[in-house]
């Protein structure tokens, strides 16, 4: 079965909505560039509303030690993201400190850039596809891009892996067929407005993967 992470939640409402359409992951985002950065008392409060069997991942973009260890203790997270451009040394350093699974964020537009995760296997529980965002941009993701998603037929990455960037309920569908992916990750594809998730929209696109 085809996981599913509902990532930048920032409200009691969107992780309901998610637990009810059983999602498997909630991503909590501390980058204080984007507007779904919590703090770590928000983080805190929400992740008490976490029900059990559903696991708190915390994305962060080139963190120190320090502030991934305080989000750590204080969201009790089960995971790290990794979305900026931390190599495999740095993600093998952050498995080892702080014990919880690390996955790490690969921007792909080309075939090249997919040499770029196997760099990762051994040392990351999980590689996690994304659209590589425009040069300039402020955010690493998060932006509803997308790209080529029949680069990943049938690559191997060496490494159990995900899939993000452009996805939502009417786009999921074809996103699997395509890549056969063992989870899919999504962010603005269930928001009404920039930051702000939709609960009918989560819903809807657990119910698109779920049917298939």
């Amino acid at each position: 079965m085809t996981r599913i992470k509902i990532c930048g939640v920032r409200d009691r409402a969107a992780i309901e909505a998610a637990a009810s359409a059983r999602a498997d992951y909630v991503g909590f985002v501390f980058f204080s560039k984007s507007p779904r950065d919590l703090s770590l008392d928000e983080a805190a409060g929400l992740a008490g509303a976490v029900p059990s069997g559903i696991a708190r991942i915390g994305l962060f973009v080139d963190a120190d030690d320090e502030a991934i260890g305080a989000a750590v203790r204080a969201a009790r997270l089960d995971g790290v993201q990794l979305h900026g451009n931390e190599g495999p040394d740095r993600a093998a350093s952050v498995k080892a400190r702080f014990g919880v699974e690390v996955w790490k964020a690969v921007p792909v537009a080309t075939h090249a850039d997919l040499a770029a995760a196997r760099r990762y296997a051994g040392i990351a529980d999980r590689i996690l596809f994304d659209a590589k965002t425009p040069p300039g941009a402020a955010l690493p993701g998060g932006m509803g891009v997308r790209f080529d998603w029949r680069l990943l037929a049938g690559f191997d990455p060496g490494a159990p892996w995900g899939l993000a960037g452009g996805l939502d309920a009417s786009t999921v569908g074809e996103a699997l067929a395509t890549t056969q992916a063992p989870l899919v990750d999504v962010s603005s594809g269930v928001e009404d407005t920039l930051g702000v998730k939709s609960p009918a929209k989560i819903r809807a696109f657990c119910e698109a993967v779920r049917a298939r």
